[in-house]
């Protein structure tokens, strides 16, 4: 069923950097059904430089719901705002009362959400959550009443020449050399490996593969990154905080592998394309957020525990942390030397497109 002169389409996804990302093929597959409409997106300021450059994209409408436009006035200018823009259509992966609320009072007539939504008797067209299914599809599946069928999207990001000269500049020390990047933050603690752990692989990938690493990560992984790098005696370069998002995308682009927590860069990496080992430890990769399209490979070990969050925590719940700490170095160089070798294998043949749709767990 598609809409005859829908003019105006609103994405709403206000939660972390990985949802932002993951919810990028709606604008492509957007316009795949409507060509002639504007598809805007609204986020909270801390994700909209994702979506910074991309082609298909009209405005990009920041809100920014914990901080100075917290509470009622504020949203309710914003609702005014929207009425104002006249959309035909809201498409709301995100699954709060208060994206459901904001899309219904702004007047937009069709509004399609799941129905894990805290909102979603406020939708007109629901959409049966598939816990079993990716991220990506589920948010995809959205379209499905407007007769989208899955096309093979996955998430995009669009680093600028400023973004690519600026991630020259940083990578000068590493010069041609391949690279590891590696991913060490997380908004959760719990997600996060130890730092000494991250340490210990970056000394053993230079010693036994002959590679350096690149740490990347937000201002706020500053501190963890030079914990790590200060024990590897310069050949760790540190990256984190140095960083847009999109930067960062560049530099996760131009790695030979990146490892990384189950967070923002691993979605980078399903968007740039890059082969990724995926630290997962309170959460699992079957809540589908783990690696999208692309090579791979997941460093997990069972634990009666696991998992024991859908987003991860400030402690863990047990005071054992085990997931991680008992997750050794060893098994993700291993990881990372299988599929190293791996992708070594399909470049001299010259085939590396055949591995974008397979994946290897471990």
């Amino acid at each position: 069923m598609a809409l005859e002169g829908l003019k105006r389409i609103l994405i709403v996804q206000t939660a972390f950097l990985g949802d932002v990302i993951l919810a990028t093929p709606l604008i492509r597959a957007c316009k795949g059904l409507w060509p002639g409409a504007t598809v805007d997106f609204l986020c909270i300021p801390q994700t909209a430089p994702l979506l910074e450059n991309h082609p298909l994209l009209g405005q990009v409408i920041p809100y920014d719901k914990r901080g100075k436009e917290r509470g009622l006035l504020p949203l309710v200018r914003l609702i005014r705002s929207l009425r104002a823009r006249r959309y035909g259509l809201a498409i709301v992966p995100h699954p709060s009362l208060r994206s459901a609320v904001l899309v219904s009072a702004a007047g937009i007539p069709l509004r399609v959400g799941s129905n894990r939504s805290a909102g979603k008797w406020l939708f007109n067209r629901l959409v049966h959550y598939e816990k079993g299914r990716h991220e990506v599809e589920r948010n995809l599946k959205l379209l499905r009443p407007f007769g989208w069928e899955a096309r093979g999207l996955r998430p995009e990001l669009f680093p600028s020449r400023s973004d690519c000269r600026r991630v020259d500049e940083l990578l000068a020390a590493v010069g041609h050399s391949p690279f590891v990047a590696l991913a060490p933050g997380s908004v959760w603690p719990t997600k996060r490996w130890p730092t000494r752990s991250f340490s210990q692989l970056a000394a053993r990938l230079e010693a036994e593969l002959g590679l350096r690493c690149v740490l990347v990560g937000g201002q706020e992984d500053k501190e963890l990154g030079e914990e790590i790098a200060s024990s590897s005696r310069g050949s760790v370069l540190n990256l984190a905080g140095k960083l847009t998002p999109l930067q960062s995308a560049e530099v996760i682009r131009r790695a030979r592998v990146l490892v990384t927590n189950d967070t923002a860069p691993l979605h980078m990496a399903s968007a740039t394309g890059t082969p990724v080992v995926a630290i997962f430890g309170p959460t699992v990769p079957e809540f589908g957020f783990g690696p999208y399209r692309v090579p791979h490979r997941i460093a997990q070990i069972p634990l009666a525990c696991r998992p024991c969050s859908t987003h991860g925590g400030k402690r863990c719940p047990i005071g054992t942390f085990a997931c991680m700490e008992n997750l050794h170095p060893e098994l993700v160089f291993d990881l990372t030397a299988q599929l190293l070798e791996e992708l070594d294998g399909v470049e001299r043949k010259g085939k590396t497109e055949q591995f974008l749709d397979r994946g290897s767990d471990a």
